[in-house]
């Protein structure tokens, strides 16, 4: 089952044994910078009511030459703009990636993901896909419990369902030795995150920290990352400004920015997880570029990787400042 459109082809075992798992830093190392495929989205196929088509496609390849070009240290690849999932495909995938020297995770679950905890198809969809998930050598599997689709449903039966869905699925991810993240999706506030993670009560479902989507809940991003930090196992960096003529209840009226042009206080986020002991890398993501940059996501993307850098060098060398 397909859980996004992909639509057009493009022009262009044990714990130990997987790929380049998440290496721990140490000292003064800095923080890992990459991407996320869905930056590309437009490119892949999927292009919203409110877009325009950009009258051309990109292949998983593609995106991937292109986050070598610009130095990306891990990308989390969106596998619903992965059409050909076949073990031997991906095991090529896995070694252009460990060629190119880059973290990855896999991300599962783009739009609606396990539906609030009511579709079980999904969920074995999710669990097949870990499989999929240590084909190409990635530690850490991104997942979808909900979706901004269902915000508006009460919330405790859409947790209380979930969290048995993840009480089995973490049994099926620790036995693959791949941890399983959560993403905030504009569906749940911090605190709802955070009981959700209590309830599953294991190191193998962790948090896929979106900084942009809590804002969209009017969910301070540094009061939830106070909160959740040590729970963090991949990240989307987003940041975010209000779109002029856009409806204040549409999910797009905070629309993506560059990193650092926006109201997402970034650093500070990347500094919390820093004294978390964070062990992966900032992946940026890019959803609905707002049209101040003129539908130019590789731009943006470029921008966001120049500023976290910045901001990964500069943390970095204030801490052997301290030694």
């Amino acid at each position: 089952m397909t859980r996004c459109f992909m639509g057009f082809i493009g022009t262009s075992s044990t714990a130990s044994s997987r790929g380049r798992r998440l290496a721990k830093r140490t000292g003064g190392d800095s923080m890992k910078v990459g991407i996320d495929s869905y930056c590309y989205h437009r490119f892949f196929g999927e292009v919203y009511p409110q877009q325009s088509d950009p009258g051309r496609r990109m292949t998983l390849e593609d995106f991937l030459q292109r986050a070598r070009q610009l130095q990306a240290g891990g990308v989390s690849i969106e596998s619903c703009f992965v059409p050909n999932k076949d073990p031997g495909y991906l095991r090529e995938v896995k070694a252009m990636l460990d060629e190119f020297g880059m973290d990855r995770v896999w991300a599962w679950g783009h739009p609606d993901g396990l539906e609030g905890g009511r579709n079980r198809e999904a969920y074995r969809e999710m669990i097949a896909s870990l499989d999929q998930a240590a084909w190409v050598g990635a530690g850490v599997m991104r997942v979808v419990g909900s979706s901004l689709s269902f915000r508006h449903e009460p919330h405790e039966p859409q947790i209380a369902r979930l969290t048995e869905m993840f009480r089995e699925a973490v049994k099926a991810a620790q036995d693959r030795g791949i941890r399983l993240a959560v993403e905030n999706h504009i569906d749940f506030t911090a605190e709802e995150i955070l009981r959700l993670l209590g309830e599953v009560g294991s190191p193998y479902l962790g948090l896929n920290f979106d900084t942009g989507n809590f804002l969209r809940l009017l969910d301070d991003p540094v009061k939830a990352m106070k909160k959740l930090a040590p729970f963090v196992l991949a990240t989307h960096v987003k940041d975010l400004k209000p779109q002029k003529g856009v409806s204040a209840d549409e999910w797009f009226f905070f629309s993506s920015t560059p990193v650092g042009d926006g109201l997402v206080e970034i650093e500070q986020l990347v500094r919390l997880l820093d004294e978390a002991g964070y062990q992966g890398f900032l992946a940026v993501e890019i959803d609905f570029l707002h049209p101040d940059y003129g539908g130019d996501e590789d731009g943006a993307v470029a921008r966001s990787l120049q500023e976290l850098r910045r901001i990964t060098a500069a943390l970095a060398k204030g801490k052997e400042a301290e030694v």
